[in-house]
């Protein structure tokens, strides 16, 4: 039997509010497609002020591309803003369900689960978890469409000016992606479990040691008596330590990478101006050097999204075992 997805999951708590998931979609796209059109206002003014100068009195649709430039980009930001309210909408509800259906089973499970699981550790699932279903949903997912569309509306953008140019600004896209998928792996996935279980461990100790505070402030004992809850921090202060630490190379070349357009668009016009510097050179460049950091806001996009589908994987997987526990008859 075929496993369910974690999304295919999500969409079924929701019930008919799933519709709205499907809108906010749809929505985010089109705004990633109506937020480049200004960009080629842009380029049309700029062409026009490279045509005319040095006399910029012969410039007469400066201002019609500027409010349009204008125009379009305040309707993508209004299409984006109804995407948004719909996702929210969307994932409040599944959100909501999904702790209420995690409620109505615990209270079926014997009275000894909660002692025996660790009431910290229980809430931190119901509570925690759910809330990462939430912002999956309601940002991440929309702002995987608005990834999705915008490398497509870019690669039609960065081809048709100057085809060169283009293949050039495409290249750092691929070598990001080969560090993102380093990032991306099972080590990570492993990662993320350890992270969350290191949570869990000091957050069921951490209520443990709040229920004994009467006990520390009449017998004068510190916090270094409850062995168990220093240990639990401990343990997670080296793990994220070395984590950080772990991640640090993969994450700076997967930074260089996205932000090396600049340098290859100006190695190329200066190997290109050296031997013909027209004003079309001149324009492209201009232009290019003003669309490429879409590129690099797209891809960060496409990599916090990742992360946080591994870790609704993780919170599903948790929640799932509290499901799997038999109530009592």
């Amino acid at each position: 039997m075929k496993k369910q997805s974690n999304l295919s999951r999500l969409l079924q708590i929701a019930g008919n509010h799933k519709y709205l998931l499907y809108a906010s979609w749809v929505l985010s796209a089109i705004s990633a497609l109506v937020a480049l059109v200004p960009f080629y206002y842009i380029w049309k003014i700029i062409q026009e002020v490279l045509e005319v100068a040095p006399d910029f009195s012969y410039a007469q649709n400066l201002t019609h591309n500027g409010w349009m430039a204008v125009l379009f980009a305040a309707i993508a930001v209004l299409i984006y803003i109804g995407g948004l309210m719909c996702s929210h909408k969307g994932a409040f509800r599944i959100a909501a369900n999904l702790r209420l259906q995690t409620m109505k089973h615990i209270v079926k499970l014997p009275l000894g689960f909660a002692e025996q699981f660790g009431s910290g550790r229980l809430r931190k699932i119901v509570n925690e978890s759910s809330a990462a279903t939430e912002t999956y949903l309601a940002h991440q997912l929309p702002d995987r469409a608005n990834a999705i569309a915008t490398p497509c509306g870019l690669l039609a953008l960065l081809l048709i000016f100057d085809w060169r140019l283009g293949l050039l600004c495409l290249v750092p896209v691929g070598i990001a992606f080969i560090f993102m998928a380093g990032m991306m792996g099972d080590d990570m996935k492993a990662a993320m479990k350890e992270y969350q279980n290191s949570l869990e461990t000091m957050s069921s100790e951490a209520v443990e040691y709040i229920r004994g505070v009467p006990v520390v402030k009449t017998f004068g004992q510190t916090i270094f008596s409850f062995e168990r809850f220093r240990k639990a921090i401990d343990e997670y202060s080296k793990w994220t330590i070395a984590y950080t630490k772990s991640m640090r190379p993969p994450m700076l070349r997967f930074t260089t990478a996205i932000n090396a357009i600049f340098a290859i668009i100006i190695a190329f016009g200066i190997a290109a101006g050296a031997s013909a510097r027209t004003p079309q050179l001149i324009l492209n460049l201009i232009f290019y050097t003003i669309i490429t950091p879409v590129i690099t806001t797209t891809l960060n996009k496409v990599m916090y999204a990742g992360e946080n589908e591994m870790l609704v994987t993780d919170c599903l997987s948790r929640i799932q075992q509290i499901m799997d526990i038999k109530p009592l008859p």
